[in-house]
């Protein structure tokens, strides 16, 4: 039975892989705006990179509680921001791996999440590995549309384009 005929009806959601760059608080604008226009909602990811090197079994542990709590904090500022500007109440996700990978899961198990936001970095010769890896490498891995805002966009620029 199709959703039509169920009855039921999924939600627009925009995903915003959330970091502390200034081009993520673009992204995160844009997303909120759109959804905002449409009705839907903004899920903020945030991806724990495993680290590059293993400390001992205790000081890894701590290290990795930390990097939660900076990210928390990091998303409860997100949240409160949209929230300000918006009245909407993001979702947050937290994950631990390699992003890219992270990302097409997360994408894979939400059938709500319809638009995958990201925002290029200010450099014009890199946009970002994500953004790079998303949209070149890896382009069929992600099975939503993927909008790319340029990261040097101002609020009143994002509030003209949505």
């Amino acid at each position: 039975m199709s959703e039509m005929q169920s009855g039921a009806r999924r939600r627009n959601k925009f995903l915003v892989v959330v970091d502390d760059t200034p081009e993520c608080k673009v992204a995160v604008r844009f997303a909120t705006a759109r959804a905002v226009r449409v009705g839907g909602g903004v899920t903020l990811l945030h991806v724990l990179e495993p680290p590059d090197f293993q400390h001992w079994m205790g000081v890894g542990e701590v290290m990795r509680e930390e990097a939660r709590q900076e990210a928390e904090l990091l998303l409860q500022g997100m949240a409160s921001e949209i929230q300000a500007h918006s009245g909407l109440i993001p979702e947050f996700v937290i994950r631990e791996g390699h992003k890219r990978d992270e990302v097409v899961g997360l994408i894979e198990e939400d059938p709500d999440i319809r638009i995958l936001v990201l925002a290029a970095a200010a450099e014009a010769t890199n946009p970002g590995p994500l953004i790079k890896s998303l949209v070149s490498e890896r382009s069929g891995a992600v099975s939503i549309p993927i909008t790319v805002v340029p990261g040097t966009l101002t609020d009143q620029e994002i509030d003209e384009l949505t």
